[in-house]
């Protein structure tokens, strides 16, 4: 089964164009399966097998948004292989991804996420182009993959606007919002062509030695931020993200849209953000309907 997880993983990198680390937490999931049935070839296993094997990630305490991981994995690669026609059925078809609702992280509050930007030191190359990431981040809800690949090239200062390549080499475009428009403009002028040293470099956000940003990099600067501005909650890279997604749906946006903006492929991803909606809703029905009070 190990050769078949090769190919497969080959198949996600160089047809999917799926990020090295997708590809690596693929490959993760299916050699744990594997290690389960490591006398089995793939073509006799059966549907009862494989749910065994999600009862067993289970019994070993694995949550579960780990678990639906994991037969996201395994279903993607039974429909490669049978889409390959190296198998004639799925076995994995017609199990459901257990139902559950992901715990979100800390969410900042605006209040929050204000200190948060405002702690760079504008004043300096390297505080500036700190504060124009943050800045965007927030204004776009991008990952933080998605950052550190922004190529200059993919911004648009005129329509205050940028393109970027999500999950699956997916390009779409975000708005930008004048804040971070008016901070990158700074960054552009004042930042970059300090940092760069002369060296011709596509991606927008620069180090310290003229070199692309990485996601460590970004995640130790955070972290110093954080520490500094003394936010009490739990911040990620992926914290500004889910405060973007947060607060526009508090502000009255719609699920659809912030799905476009995340870069949700499916609006399922999207939903976990449901109880804000539901609480919106609440309190608009008691605010307008005659008989709520």
């Amino acid at each position: 089964m190990y050769a078949l997880i090769q190919e497969f993983s080959e198949y996600l990198r160089i047809e999917k164009r799926y990020s090295p680390h997708t590809v690596t937490n693929y490959c993760r999931d299916l050699k744990r399966f594997a290690a389960a049935f490591p006398a089995a070839k793939v073509s006799a296993l059966t549907t009862a097998q494989i749910r065994g094997f999600l009862i067993l990630l289970r019994d070993e305490g694995l949550s579960a948004s780990s678990i639906a991981r994991s037969l996201s994995s395994i279903k993607s690669f039974f429909r490669y292989l049978c889409d390959d026609q190296q198998l004639t059925e799925n076995p994995a078809e017609i199990l459901e991804t257990p139902r559950r609702w992901r715990k979100l992280p800390d969410i900042l509050s605006p209040t929050d996420v204000d200190k948060l930007l405002s702690c760079p030191d504008p004043k300096t190359p390297v505080g500036l182009r700190d504060q124009a990431m943050l800045e965007v981040l927030y204004a776009t809800g991008m990952r933080v993959s998605e950052l550190i690949s922004v190529k200059g090239h993919s911004l648009d200062l005129v329509t205050g606007s940028l393109r970027t390549l999500g999950k699956g080499a997916k390009e779409r475009i975000v708005p930008i919002g004048m804040v971070a428009r008016k901070v990158l403009e700074d960054y552009l002028l004042n930042s970059r062509p300090v940092l760069a040293k002369r060296q011709r470099v596509e991606e927008l956000f620069l180090t310290g030695r003229g070199k692309s940003m990485t996601r460590q990099g970004f995640w130790k600067l955070l972290k110093g931020y954080v520490r500094r501005s003394n936010i009490k909650a739990t911040v990620s890279p992926h914290t500004l993200r889910h405060a973007f997604a947060t607060h526009l749906l508090e502000g009255g946006a719609d699920l659809r849209s912030v799905q476009q903006m995340l870069g949700h492929a499916d609006i399922s991803t999207t939903q976990i953000y449901t109880h804000i909606l539901e609480k919106r809703m609440l309190e608009v029905h008691d605010k307008f309907h005659p008989r709520a009070g």
